[in-house]
């Protein structure tokens, strides 16, 4: 069919053919080839397109660019849907396009423009009938005829040469350049092929007169596979086209596969997720196409190097027992053979490709994969690339070589990091009890100390250490991840003798072991002082423990030590806490809870023990509901050491008083922690709860009496103790041991409101309304910079006249007690926000769920919950409307 007038892609305004699939009537045209056979009609038919086909809008939009460029290149590996592409597209272009569709017959340059002229005499392309070509040689003068011609004729041809990588002669590949290059704009070359032409590309690409689409465009998207599925009766949502293009890169032959495949299905989602490639048509179809397709030795290498998810030239000659790897693997690259270069000699193969070379190794061959694995594992254990180490000697079953290339590269606190400890936990369940070297014991201990499991754990140590010491050569590294595994196994024991034990041997081993190698693992200092720490704080060593935790917490070694350094700001907190501060022990307990999120560390990893500081913060607030969703956070099971566990105890006792269910409370703080040696706060705090207890419960002498063995050592006690007497009708010695109270110049926020609320009491027993209302005002001052309501109720009601007063009704209105005081002063910004707390500030002024706010950040709904409740502390108010206004007000926002 003839068109007139312009194609706004075409330069010139002439009558084109427009191209369809069926060939036009040749009568006039001579129908046999140099070699006196017919010409086969096929090798110039527009290849027919499924009706599954999908046309990709992406693609078609870039080929149109070989309208206005000489020459462009459709590159891509064998099914990538590269000649159905241009053929959709050249039936579409409105303009003549001589398609050839290139096989072995046709490699000699004479049958090849034979065959091209017949290509363009057969889609109306003008050529005279005497250019013709003889089977034997073609001339310069058939040539410059041929360029002449075309660059004559007054229109734009298009010539597409489908499979051109069966061309290899370097005499044609010239010829056609010349061609090409004189033919000027009147011939437009696409050349659709596996492999790179021996054409001058260079030449194209630096004058900007090529274009190029190749493997990575012509994949498949997410959206595309959907799409495609649906073409073939199947729904599949994105998430899981997603994986499927993961699986498949995107390769057009192999969704097409799976699809048909799928369709005979019972659950086609179901075997689109879990097909087994190995045993499939995209097998047959990338063993015919692909692998057998190559000479043996490289056929012998594809299948070797299939155990491994990436490999250099080394590698592979190194389990070839050859030395040809790198022109064969820069050769397959270059083929699009299914092997991807990754740079600076390193390849992999197709997922897929490789999945189907497994399993035919294991048909094939099935005694040499342990073998290969085992050699792999060699090789990389030269290069330092320690997981794949791991991976291929735990895939071979060589597990005191596995184990033993973990330890001697210091690497077992990476068992502890949550970076790979899910990782290494998973490989080394493998390992069976007939492995018995030192190593072998210690990932054993590590192991069972992850999973708190400490007398399994110390007997590994012990054989471990047995053997360490009758071996002559005394590897430093394996006793440097003793004396680590030894002070996390105090730590969890209780035990701060063991601990600073196992420390000092660490530190004196270090210098035994290489710098480099030291400097690689920053988690091992951090690890060590984290376990040291927690035992010095539960001696009640609190200024030692905060010098070991600091150095862990001031770290910036990234995600290494974030673990690390989110257990030691969490003990921080826990020591800001017990010295009654409570704003400082927030701070540092959400600090930690962002470590683990600010580096995708998985939850599990995490620890409970900062959850359990806020809650008890909140307590002291009076948020009792936000305390007890807390405490569910940070949950129930197990402790993992006796600091933890004191902590859950505190928080949860002290929530059941505020609840005033005192029997219940004290039950929680009597409920044993397994430790080696006994923590002095934590008999303190046990003593507190059972004093407040007793108190609740009308009996103030044995409230008192609990905690006469205490009292004296610790500010908090003597609180405690001072609190039993006044409500024994004791103030003289009440006030006496406030008096110690007073004397403490690091004394936290929390015990001062406590103390001065009992001295006021005292002072309004013995009716001196002055003092009362003085140190009333110094405690609401004090108390609202923390927020503290909770020694306010526990004061009793004789405070209740006094704060409807003013001006202490003014201090209390707000934050202590509900409405508005006339003469409440202009509203102050106690604490700045932090940057992330303006973040969320921002987003709860355009009226954003917490949901949606913890989705924009990148962060989890309770991170988000943490920052709210921060931002009313900081901005003195109770709701989210409130808070938006105040911080108006404050010009915030």
């Amino acid at each position: 069919m003839v068109v007139g007038g312009a194609d706004p892609r075409s330069r010139r305004a002439v009558s084109v053919v427009v191209v369809s699939d069926e060939i036009p009537d040749e009568s006039t045209a001579d129908h046999v080839d140099p070699l006196g056979d017919p010409y086969l009609r096929t090798r110039f038919a527009l290849p027919a397109r499924p009706g599954t086909f999908l046309r990709r809008e992406r693609l078609i939009e870039h080929l149109d660019q070989a309208l206005r460029t000489p020459l462009t290149m459709v590159n891509g590996a064998a099914g990538a849907g590269k000649t159905l592409l241009v053929a959709d597209w050249a039936a579409g272009i409105g303009q003549p396009v001589a398609w050839l569709t290139l096989d072995p017959a046709l490699k000699n340059p004479g049958m090849f423009w034979a065959h091209l002229l017949q290509a363009l005499r057969t889609r109306g392309v003008p050529v005279d009938e005497d250019i013709r070509c003889p089977a034997n040689g073609v001339g310069r003068t058939l040539l410059t005829r041929l360029a002449a011609q075309l660059g004559d004729s007054g229109r734009d041809v298009t010539v597409v040469l489908d499979e051109y990588d069966r061309v290899s002669s370097p005499e044609l590949s010239e010829q056609l350049e010349f061609v090409l290059h004189h033919a000027g704009p009147g011939l437009r070359l696409v050349i659709v092929t596996r492999t790179e032409p021996l054409l001058p590309l260079h030449r194209y690409r630096a004058a900007g007169t090529m274009t190029e689409i190749r493997n990575a465009e012509l994949a498949f998207t997410p959206e595309e596979t959907v799409a495609l599925l649906e073409l073939h009766g199947l729904r599949l949502p994105v998430h899981a086209a997603d994986a499927l293009v993961g699986r498949t890169r995107g390769w057009a032959a192999g969704l097409r596969l799976c699809a048909l495949a799928a369709g005979q299905q019972p659950d086609p989602e179901g075997y689109l997720k879990e097909f087994e490639a190995g045993h499939s048509t995209v097998a047959d179809f990338l063993l015919a196409e692909v692998l057998k397709r190559q000479p043996p030795p490289t056929q012998d290498l594809l299948l070797r190097v299939s155990v491994l998810e990436r490999f250099c030239v080394g590698l592979a000659n190194e389990l070839t027992g050859r030395t040809d790897a790198e022109p064969i693997l820069a050769g397959l690259h270059r083929e699009n053979a299914f092997v991807e270069d990754l740079g600076h000699t390193w390849y992999r193969l197709h997922p897929l490709f490789r999945e189907i070379l497994r399993a035919h190794l294991r048909e094939r061959l099935a005694d040499l994969e342990p073998e290969l694995h085992l050699r792999a594992a060699r090789w990389l254990g030269r290069s330092g690339l320690l997981p794949e180490v791991l991976a291929h000697g735990a895939a071979a079953g060589e597990w005191d070589f596995t184990a033993g290339a973990l330890v001697d590269d210091l690497a077992i606190g990476q068992l502890f990091t949550g970076l790979r400890s899910d990782e290494l936990t998973e490989l080394f369940s493998g390992m069976g009890p007939g492995t018995t070297s030192p190593a072998a014991d210690l990932v054993r201990a590590a192991r069972d100390l992850s999973q708190c499991d400490l007398d399994q754990a110390l007997a590994h140590l012990q054989h471990a250490e047995e053997q360490l010491a009758a071996d002559d050569s005394r590897p430093a590294a394996a006793q440097l991840s003793c004396a680590l595994l030894q002070a996390l196994a105090a730590r969890l024991a209780g035990s701060p003798r063991r601990a600073e034990q196992a420390v000092r041997t660490a530190r004196e081993l270090e210098g035994e072991v290489p710098a480099q190698l030291l400097d690689k693992h920053p988690e091992l200092p951090a690890l060590l002082l984290t376990h040291l720490g927690s035992t010095r704080l539960w001696a009640g060593r609190f200024d030692a423990a905060r010098d070991a935790l600091g150095t862990v917490a001031d770290t910036t070694a990234g995600a290494a030590t974030a673990l690390p350094r989110e257990e030691s700001l969490e003990h921080l907190a826990l020591i800001d806490y017990l010295d009654g501060w409570p704003t400082r022990a927030e701070r540092k307990a959400v600090a930690a809870l962002t470590e683990t999120e600010r580096f995708s560390l998985p939850q599990a990893s995490a620890s409970a023990l900062g959850r359990l500081v806020l809650a008890a913060v909140a307590v002291d607030r009076g948020e009792l509901t936000e305390a007890e969703e807390l405490l569910d956070q940070a949950g129930g099971s197990e402790a993992r050491d006796p600091v933890t566990a004191a902590g859950r105890s505190i928080a949860t006792a002290h929530l059941l008083l505020a609840r005033g269910k005192a029997r219940a409370a004290l039950t929680a703080a009597e409920a044993a922690v397994t430790a080696d040696v006994a923590s002095p706060w934590e008999r303190s705090h046990a003593a507190l709860v059972a004093s407040a207890a007793h108190l609740a419960e009308g009996r103030p002498r044995e409230a008192a009496e609990v905690l006469e063995p205490v009292a004296g050592r610790q500010p908090t006690c003597a609180v405690g103790a001072a609190r039993a007497h006044l409500a024994a009708g004791d103030p003289a010695t009440a006030l006496e041991l406030l008096d110690v109270v007073g004397t403490e110049e690091r004394t936290g926020p929390a015990l001062l409101v406590r103390a001065t609320l009992l001295r006021a009491q005292a002072a309004n027993t013995a009716g001196d309304t002055a003092t009362v209302r003085r140190l009333l005002a110094r405690a609401l001052t004090e108390a609202r910079r923390e927020r503290l309501r909770l020694p306010f109720l526990e004061a009793g009601a004789w405070v209740g006249p006094y704060l409807a007063t003013a001006p202490l009704r003014g201090l209390a209105t707000g934050w202590l007690m509900p409405g508005t005081a006339v003469d409440e002063p202009a509203p102050l910004l106690v604490e700045h926000l932090s940057g992330r707390e303006r973040d969320v500030l921002q987003r709860l002024a355009q009226m954003m769920s917490t949901e949606d706010i913890a989705a924009d950040l990148y962060v989890s709904v309770n991170t988000v919950k943490t920052h709210l409740k921060s931002v009313y502390r900081k901005l003195a108010v109770n709701r989210r409307g409130d808070a938006v206004r105040r911080a108006r007000e404050l010009h915030l926002l």
